[in-house]
C-alpha cells in the first residue's frame, strides 16, 4: 500500500454492508498521548491512544474484550467487540473492572464507501487475515504488520522482513 495512511499498518475491520461501506481502525498507528488526556474522566487510566485512521480524527472509537459487561458492544469476532454504552465504559474503568489489557483506543477511524474496499482488494492493495485476539490486544503494535505477515508464510513471511525502504537493502 503506498498510501502513507496505510502503509504497513494492520487494519480491523469492524463493519462491512455493501450499501453503507466499511469501517475499521489501524492496530498499529500509537498516538502521542495518552486517552486520559483527551477524557477527562479517565485522567489516571493508563492506556495509550490510536489512530485509527484519517477519517474524523475528533472521534473517540474503542475496541475491548469485554462485550457480556458493556451493554450496546457490537461482535466484531471471537472476544472482540467494537463501542458500547460509553457512560458505563467510564464506571466500569474507574471501578477497575476494566483495565488497559482489556482496551484500545482510537481517534479517528478507517472508512471506505460501498464497493471501494472491494475494488481495493481486487487491485491487490491489501492482504487478509485471520482475526488474532493478540493482534488486537497484544502490547507490541510496532511489531504487528511485521507479525501478521510473518503469521500469513510463504512469500508472506519473506514480505515481512523487507525494510520498509528499497534504499536499505
Amino acid at each position: 500500500m503506498v498510501d502513507t495512511n496505510f502503509k504497513r499498518t494492520a487494519v480491523l475491520l469492524c463493519d462491512h454492508s455493501k450499501t453503507d461501506g466499511t469501517v475499521g481502525f489501524i492496530l498499529n498507528r500509537q498516538y502521542k498521548a495518552k486517552v486520559g488526556d483527551i477524557v477527562p474522566e479517565l485522567e489516571s487510566f493508563d492506556s495509550p491512544l490510536y489512530l485509527g485512521g484519517p477519517v474524523q480524527k475528533d472521534t473517540l472509537h474503542y475496541i475491548h474484550n469485554v462485550g457480556d459487561l458493556l451493554e450496546e458492544s457490537q461482535p466484531v469476532g471471537q472476544g472482540v467487540y467494537w463501542g458500547g454504552n460509553f457512560e458505563k465504559l467510564i464506571f466500569l474503568i474507574n471501578n477497575g473492572v476494566i483495565k488497559p489489557e482489556n482496551i484500545r483506543f482510537f481517534l479517528g477511524y478507517s472508512g471506505w464507501s460501498a464497493e471501494q474496499l472491494k475494488e481495493e482488494f481486487e487491485l491487490g492493495s491489501w492482504v487478509t487475515a485471520d482475526l488474532d485476539h493478540n493482534y488486537v490486544f497484544g502490547r507490541y503494535t510496532k511489531k504487528l504488520w511485521s507479525t501478521v505477515m510473518k503469521n500469513k508464510g510463504n512469500t508472506f513471511s519473506v514480505i515481512s522482513q523487507l525494510p520498509d525502504y528499497f534504499a536499505w537493502n
